[in-house]
């Protein structure tokens, strides 16, 4: 059993130690080398990742070629492009490595079949649901309402252990600013 996702799931609900190995059995551990593909627009997410070691990232490029990062997912994070996976559709999302990567894959099958074995699963995804929809929501409502300083600031709160090790252009990619925008600002409050 991984200790990491276990924490994380004993955080929502508890499972018996026979639906734990149940529950464990469901995923695959997957490695990915930096700078290779989970996944890529256009193709269909067939499941979820959680992520053990490591970090990806998800993210839309633009019709000038900008990419805009959605999401950072560090150890203990969920990552998946919600509209492919749920709908069945055309991913809009490109997710890679920033980082060699290892991470726990739930196929869309194996979560089904977890739904009708361990109905209580249904709730720890939902709160994992709702908390996303939250985050995504504050999130949009910062990017159309606060300056960039005070939206790297919420970079830095959300994502403490990565403020040293991202490239500026992924932070300033996730800020919605230009790479030599966020040097500039960062210059001026040292």
């Amino acid at each position: 059993m991984n200790s990491i996702l276990l924490q994380n799931l004993q955080k929502h609900i508890v499972l018996t130690e026979k639906e734990l190995q149940y529950f464990f059995s469901s995923f695959e551990v997957k490695n990915i080398k930096k700078r290779e593909f989970l996944l890529r627009e256009g193709n269909i997410s067939r499941g979820l990742a959680f992520i053990t070691n490591g970090l990806l990232r998800s993210y839309s490029v633009d019709k000038n070629g900008f990419e805009h990062v959605i999401q950072f997912a560090p150890e203990d994070w969920w990552v998946v492009d919600m509209y492919s996976f749920v709908k069945d559709q055309p991913a809009r999302l490109f997710i890679d490595a920033l980082e060699n990567t290892e991470y726990l894959w739930l196929s869309k099958m194996n979560l089904q079949n977890l739904y009708l074995e361990l109905p209580q699963l249904e709730h720890y995804f939902r709160v994992l649901a709702e908390n996303s929809v939250i985050t995504y929501q504050n999130r949009l409502i910062n990017n159309l309402s606060l300056p960039a300083l005070e939206r790297y600031h919420n970079f830095c709160s959300q994502y403490p252990s990565l403020i040293q090790s991202l490239p500026q252009k992924q932070v300033a990619s996730y800020i919605g600013v230009t790479p030599e925008f966020l040097s500039k600002m960062l210059s001026t409050i040292k």
